[in-house]
């Protein structure tokens, strides 16, 4: 518990890290508070307030089949926030498992499965999950496990890389030598002193995934409708962007400002426990 106060308290010590603490603790709240303060239902439709610009009543403005785009946009993360969650555990999961099994193996089982990663690695994500997609569907159940897979494979490369710098300490031959099992070791001995790093590139993996969740949304295989999604919203405004800007402005300023908090928060995290910046994923 000293260690998590002293590297959230560096964190905070940085302005930029401060920043993105901010930012995501706001989204959070507006996540959790979003259902109980929005002043209309985000689904109901008004013939009579179609493309209204901003105004007291409506405090976005409304889009083009009526509804209030400030409600809206109050709960377009929720979804994509669920699902960026649950995506990022299992992606975690799976993917520093797998990482640090293979590299405390070695030999011919390390050689063949990471040939198979690599593979997987180089067909496109967006590729990759269209597919699924489209023979699954584009329900929140069918996206969790879709994206855990897609993003999990960018994870068995760091869980192996950084597994492999401890593989040959003697602590790891020491718990060898006792008879212990790869997995007991894996989970005992390796797991522990990684997971810093495992940490800070769950929570990158947080940020691609939900990028991902607003990319599919766009595109219409995200979110499904009626949910309000910002990818969506945006989808449904690009054609009258020039005649009701609010329409598309507001969700994009609360996408980007999550990922902004997010993606400031873990470099000032990372910095905290003296780890380096991570690179992009090689699926995003």
């Amino acid at each position: 518990m000293t260690g998590l106060r002293a590297t959230l308290a560096y964190v905070l010590r940085q302005p930029s890290g401060a920043v993105g603490l901010v930012l995501v603790a706001v989204h959070l709240l507006i996540a959790l508070a979003a259902p109980f303060i929005i002043p209309y239902d985000a689904a109901t439709q008004n013939a009579a307030a179609i493309l209204e610009p901003p105004s007291l009543t409506h405090l976005f403005g409304t889009d083009r089949l009526g509804r209030d785009v400030f409600s809206r946009t109050l709960l377009g993360g929720r979804e994509a926030m669920l699902i960026s969650t649950l995506s990022a555990i299992c992606a975690m999961a799976w993917g520093s498992l797998l990482g640090i099994v293979v590299a405390l193996a070695g030999g011919l089982l390390d050689a063949a499965v990471m040939r198979v990663v690599d593979a997987m690695v180089a067909i496109p994500w967006i590729l990759l999950v269209m597919l699924f997609v489209a023979a699954l569907g584009s329900s929140t159940a069918a996206l969790i496990p879709l994206l855990g897979f897609s993003y999990g494979l960018s994870v068995v490369y760091l869980a192996r890389s950084a597994a492999l710098d401890f593989v040959a300490r003697d602590f790891v031959l020491a718990a060898q030598v006792r008879g212990e099992s790869r997995w007991t070791i894996a989970v005992k001995e390796l797991l522990p002193n990684i997971r810093d790093s495992l940490a800070v590139q769950g929570a990158m993996q947080w940020s691609w995934i939900f990028l991902a969740v607003s990319s599919l949304s766009f595109l219409g295989m995200g979110v499904a409708p009626p949910t309000p999604d910002w990818g969506q919203m945006i989808a449904d405004a690009r054609g009258i962007m020039r005649t009701a800007p609010w329409t598309v402005v507001w969700p994009m300023v609360f996408l980007s400002s999550l990922i902004i908090g997010v993606n400031l928060a873990v470099d000032a995290w990372a910095k905290a426990l003296g780890i380096e910046r991570l690179g992009r994923t090689p699926q995003s």
